[in-house]
C-alpha cells in the first residue's frame, strides 16, 4: 500500500521535501522585502559582474518557488525588475514563474488527475470535458487577473485534468501584463526598500490597472459565449 501511494504521489513529495529545505535553511525568510533590501547591492553588483550567470540563476530560483508553492511570488518579480530593469526583468519573471507552474502542473497531474475522475461523478466529468475543449479560455481569464492565489491555479487545472499546452500557453500569455507590472515598479523602487519601506503593490487593483486586465479577460472569454449562443458554430 505504502509502495503504491509513493508511485502516486513521489512528485508532489519532492516538492514539498523542496519547501521544508528552503525554509529550514533560512533561504525562505530571505524572500521577503526586508531580505530584498539587506542583500540589493550585493545583487546588484553580482548582475553587473555576471550578468548571464545571474539572470539564470533567477530563472532557476523563480521556477522553484513557484513549484514550491511559496507565496512571495510578488517579492521576485519586483526582484527582477530592480535587478535587470522593467523589461528584461519582466521577461525573466515570465519565464521563471511559467517553468515553475509547469513543473508544478506536471507533478500534480501524475497519476492524481486520472485517478480522481475514476473515483469522481459526472459533474467532475462535465468539467474535465470543458476544460479539454475551452481550458485555454477559461485559463487565460483567470491569469490576467491576479486575484485567485497563483498555486492554487496550478494545482486545481492539473487535478482537473487540464491539457499541457493549453495550460502553457494561457499561462505564458496570461502572466505578462501583471508582470511586467510588478516589474515596473521593481524598477523604481531602490530607494524604498533602501528606507526599510516596501513597495505599494496596490497599483495592480487600481482602476487604471485592473480595469484593462478584466477588459482582456473578457475578451478571452468571448469565444466560449459565441460558442454558447451558437452551438452550431
Amino acid at each position: 500500500m505504502r509502495i503504491r501511494i509513493l508511485r502516486y504521489l513521489w512528485p508532489l513529495l519532492i516538492l514539498v521535501v523542496v519547501f521544508a529545505a528552503l525554509w529550514a535553511s533560512g533561504l525562505g525568510g530571505e524572500i521577503s522585502w526586508g531580505g530584498l533590501a539587506r542583500n540589493q547591492a550585493r545583487l546588484a553588483a553580482w548582475v553587473a559582474a555576471r550578468p548571464v550567470a545571474a539572470a539564470a540563476a533567477y530563472i532557476t530560483a523563480y521556477a522553484i518557488a513557484v513549484a514550491a508553492c511559496l507565496p512571495e511570488s510578488a517579492v521576485f518579480t519586483v526582484a527582477g525588475g530592480l535587478l535587470f530593469g522593467t523589461v528584461a526583468g519582466g521577461l525573466l519573471a515570465i519565464v521563471g514563474s511559467t517553468l515553475g507552474s509547469v513543473v508544478l502542473f506536471l507533478a500534480a497531474r501524475h497519476h492524481l488527475a486520472d485517478t480522481l475522475a475514476a473515483h469522481a461523478g459526472s459533474f467532475f466529468d462535465r468539467i474535465r470535458r470543458r476544460l479539454s475543449r475551452d481550458g485555454f479560455n477559461y485559463l487565460l481569464a483567470l491569469r490576467l487577473i491576479p486575484a485567485v492565489p497563483f498555486w492554487l491555479v496550478n494545482l486545481a487545472a492539473a487535478l482537473c485534468g487540464m491539457r499541457l499546452w493549453p495550460f502553457f500557453a494561457a499561462t505564458l500569455i496570461g502572466i505578462v501584463p501583471a508582470t511586467f507590472v510588478f516589474a515596473s515598479i521593481g524598477a523604481g523602487v531602490g530607494d524604498v526598500l533602501a528606507m526599510g519601506g516596501a513597495p505599494d503593490l496596490g497599483v495592480i487593483f487600481s482602476a487604471r490597472v485592473l480595469g484593462p486586465l478584466v477588459a482582456l479577460a473578457a475578451l478571452s472569454l468571448l469565444p466560449l459565449m459565441w460558442r454558447r449562443e451558437r452551438p452550431d458554430a
